[in-house]
């Protein structure tokens, strides 16, 4: 059998989790590390295998592509950031011009929820949407990842937490991405990978410095602190898998988008 495609993100919840998965499976994979837009991309062509993918993208890609039970990554009560470089308040969100991770990403889809009357949007790589905001292209930036620890560093402001939205109106964990595979993998490998992947959580957890070195080759410089802030943000009880609020979730992200016509 040809090796497998495996893409996931820079970020480190995605290289925590991955890292001793990469390891034990380093002869049978092909390994490509892109943004999430480009994972979104990628996954609409079929071109992984194994792929992280925003939730939103997986909603109109579930007959091509199979959820694993493990690697998703669950907001608490938090989730994607509107921010502005001036004091903005919610009411003002519909009128502005938007700097979002991408049209695909769950970030753009729970914009679309809340705040269907926004028109003004530009896609900008997720880590360059605080310069955008800083520099006036756009009025606010849609933030994801880790520019959440480091907006306020910059003096920029919070307008609303997306996840926060989410999780009072639902009392649900915010969906953000998941592990998909791809229907053409056979059955068994498929079991085989989802069990590899929750033992390599399993390890992430119970020995973290095992994994950081994974995380810091592809973490683009940032600081050590706010890569564990990160992780502990976004690797939780959820990305272990079998929790049935994760289906839940997703299945009313699923009911959300087809009410405003969006899937």
């Amino acid at each position: 059998m040809s090796k497998l495609k495996l893409s996931i993100s820079s970020c480190p919840n995605d290289t925590f989790m991955f890292a001793d998965f990469v390891q034990r499976y380093k002869q049978e994979i092909d390994l490509r590390i892109e943004d999430i837009e480009t994972l979104n991309d990628m996954a609409v062509h079929e071109e992984s295998d194994i792929t992280k993918l925003s939730y939103h993208v997986w909603l109109k890609l579930r007959d091509t592509y199979d959820l694993l039970n493990s690697g998703a990554a669950m907001g608490e009560n938090c989730g994607p950031i509107l921010i502005s470089k001036h004091k903005a308040y919610p009411d003002e969100v519909p009128d502005m011009s938007i700097a979002i991770p991408g049209e695909m990403t769950t970030a753009n889809l729970l914009l679309d929820i809340f705040y269907p009357q926004v028109k003004a949007k530009k896609v900008h790589v997720f880590s360059d949407i605080e310069e955008a905001v800083l520099d006036g292209e756009v009025d606010a930036g849609l933030i994801i990842h880790e520019s959440r620890f480091t907006y306020k560093d910059k003096g920029l402001n919070e307008i609303v937490d997306l996840g926060e939205l989410w999780e009072s109106k639902t009392g649900l964990p915010t969906p953000l991405g998941g592990i998909a595979i791809h229907k053409r993998v056979p059955k068994t490998k498929k079991q085989e990978i989802d069990k590899a992947l929750h033992k390599s959580i399993q390890k992430a957890f119970a020995q973290p410095e095992s994994a950081m070195p994974f995380v810091r080759r592809y973490a683009q410089e940032m600081k050590d602190e706010v890569m564990k802030k990160h992780i502990q943000l976004y690797v939780n009880r959820y990305s272990l898998g079998d929790d049935k609020a994760v289906r839940q979730s997703v299945d009313r992200l699923l009911k959300e988008a087809e009410e405003k016509g969006i899937v």
